[in-house]
């Protein structure tokens, strides 16, 4: 079924394509031909665009990034200066939006790319920049509520919700979706660990 995004271009599409290929198929399935035909395009659009596996798996990475955004935007998180229970509720808002619905299959994509990205160096480095557009405005609101350590308390939220996300689309939990409060419960008895009172 092709991939048709509205008013998007023919390189989003094209990227669209190669992350639906990538949840549905894996890394096996993803041809340039098989990008072609997901996107609706004539035979030889998607060569056109990325030459290359790797560019065109690049196009994707930088187009993960993009769309996890509209889901993740951690710079529309509370402001940190309201409490811990404020940004616990940004977070399981953020969290629950991804494990609900189409942001499901974002999530299996991404597991794809972050796996492949361990086997080619080249595209580690889009892969860390792209997470790095998350991780950075995260360490920055654990600093503003007042982490005595915002480094290892990012890397120790980013872990959680990783781990949560997995075993809620790929792992012993696939069927289960969390509450939002649930979520926010979760995460708040974490936050409570590394800021103060």
């Amino acid at each position: 079924m092709p991939v048709r995004s509205a008013g998007a271009s023919r390189t989003e599409l094209i990227a669209d394509a190669t992350l639906a290929l990538l949840a549905e198929r894996g890394m096996r399935g993803l041809t340039h031909r098989a990008v072609d035909e997901a996107a609706g395009l004539p035979q030889g659009s998607t060569s056109n665009h990325a030459r290359t596996r790797l560019a065109l798996l690049e196009a994707a990475v930088r187009r993960q990034a993009e769309r996890e955004a509209e889901v993740l935007d951690p710079t529309a998180m509370p402001d940190p200066a309201a409490g811990r229970e404020h940004l616990a509720a940004g977070l399981a808002l953020a969290l629950h939006r991804y494990l609900t619905g189409e942001h499901r299959r974002l999530l299996v994509s991404r597991y794809e790319l972050a796996l492949e990205a361990t086997r080619r160096p080249e595209l580690r480095a889009y892969y860390d920049a792209a997470g790095a557009r998350f991780r950075q405005p995260l360490e920055a609101l654990l600093r503003a509520a007042g982490s005595p350590a915002p480094e290892r308390h990012t890397l120790s939220l980013v872990a959680w919700c990783d781990g949560l996300m997995f075993s809620c689309v790929a792992g012993s939990y696939h069927a289960t979706v969390p509450t939002q409060e649930d979520l926010r419960a979760g995460i708040g008895e974490l936050l409570r660990g590394m800021l103060p009172d």
